[in-house]
């Protein structure tokens, strides 16, 4: 019997056994506190997507210190890096991280690592995300210098995924999937402890779209209601009666909803306005509801504001579709992290309606994404994604590092090492 079939621990073959015994366990003390400081130095200085060049250079440079030879994409912000030598023939597994942080101050107190730019902070863990990769590349590199690296592994570092519809299309464009079998990527969960991982199979992000709606009318004098278009009322109605009309409209296991984000008229309290404005966003947990949504929505406020006898204009903006994790893909970072941490530190995770660009790329190559836990064990208060005080317990860069060297190995012996 071939040692590639041949079964010699819990069910693995003599060469995925063989192959699971060299992953790192822990990281080289060293890398570790490099890596801490390399999140806190992106951490003090967040960039806005598309705008992330000392990020860029930042990751450039540390790779290249390590032998690789990244490619910065075309508008500068964002790159790519192989980690060994593409065969040609066999598909590589990619490693994606989101590099771009938010237009909301940083709240956090005592803590040496605050931002330092007015008004922008990463509350969204992406400079995590990106420590992540980046410490994975450079485990790789050493592993490939080593000769324990049997097929190539791409790095792709992605602008831009907090704008709609997400940094993860132009990198596309660009050929970053070209060669590339399937992909992973992790997101962090304040929700989780570090040490553990969160995953599912099928969905596990929602749909996620942009909506914008102008409502005009004649204005006049709140005496006289009766000879104008009423249109506080109106926007009123259409903030209220939009979400049921599109809720009793959707199968109600697609999980379709409008929600409102900002509603805009007005300036005195005697005077019927002539313009209101809306803005909000329609998510939605089924992919082919998030097809049939902008229709439907459209619909809906068109009714309304007719009702009213308001003009509605309507701007619907495409943003990402749910990500959809492969079964096998996401049964490989399982296994790959129980290898590593052993099956505890496996938890299974519910689908967010939070929206994630990583879904493009499912829309070309099977994938998965992993929730990756940031809660320091024990704290009860949760520092939630998208505010001020986010932060995250540090050991997590090494547990991400850890996952994906792991899969990255385990996912060579599966398929021919």
């Amino acid at each position: 019997m071939s040692c590639a079939t041949e079964e010699v621990s819990d069910g693995l073959s003599a060469t995925e056994y063989a192959l699971t015994q060299t992953l790192p366990g822990a990281l080289p003390e060293a890398l570790r506190t490099e890596l801490v400081a390399f999140r806190r130095d992106v951490h003090m200085h967040p960039e806005l997507g598309n705008q992330e060049f000392r990020t860029t250079a930042a990751i450039k440079t540390r790779l290249e210190e390590a032998g690789l030879a990244p490619r910065v994409l075309k508008a500068g912000t964002g790159l790519v890096c192989d980690v060994g030598e593409w065969d040609g023939v066999r598909p590589m597994l990619a490693l994606r991280a989101d590099i771009d942080a938010l237009p909301i101050p940083d709240t956090k107190l005592g803590v040496p690592y605050r931002s330092t730019v007015p008004d922008r902070a990463h509350a969204c863990g992406h400079d995590v995300h990106t420590t992540v990769v980046l410490g994975a590349g450079l485990v790789l590199a050493d592993l490939a210098r080593k000769g324990q690296l049997p097929f190539a592994v791409r790095l792709i570092f992605q602008p831009a995924e907090e704008v709609l519809p997400g940094g993860a299309a132009d990198a596309i464009k660009e050929g970053v999937l070209d060669g590339v079998g399937k992909i992973i990527a992790v997101h962090c969960d304040p929700r989780v402890d570090a040490g553990r991982i969160g995953l599912r199979h099928g969905p596990i992000t929602s749909a996620c779209d942009r909506l914008e709606v102008s409502l005009d009318g004649p204005g006049g004098h709140t005496a006289r209601p009766h000879l104008t278009t009423d249109l506080v009322t109106a926007a009123a109605k259409v903030a209220t009666e939009v979400p049921a009309v599109v809720a009793r409209r959707a199968d109600a296991r697609s999980g379709l909803s409008v929600t409102w984000g900002r509603i805009e008229s007005g300036h005195a309290p005697n005077v019927i306005p002539q313009h209101a404005e809306l803005s909000g966003t329609v998510r939605c947990l089924d992919l082919k509801a998030w097809r049939e949504a902008p229709d439907l929505v459209h619909g809906a406020i068109q009714e309304i504001a007719d009702l009213y006898r308001a003009k509605s204009e309507v701007t619907y903006v495409r943003g990402v579709p749910p990500v959809v994790n492969d079964p096998g893909v996401a049964d490989l970072l399982r296994d790959a992290m129980a290898e590593r941490r052993g099956p505890l530190a496996i938890e299974d995770t519910e689908q967010s309606l939070g929206g994630e660009d990583f879904s493009w790329y499912l829309e070309h190559v099977p994938g998965a994404m992993a929730r990756l836990g940031v809660r320091r064990p024990g704290e009860r208060t949760v520092r939630d994604l998208h505010q001020g005080d986010f932060d995250a317990d540090e050991s997590a860069i090494a547990v991400g590092v850890e996952l994906f060297t792991a899969t990255a190995l385990l996912d060579a012996a599966r398929t021919g090492a």
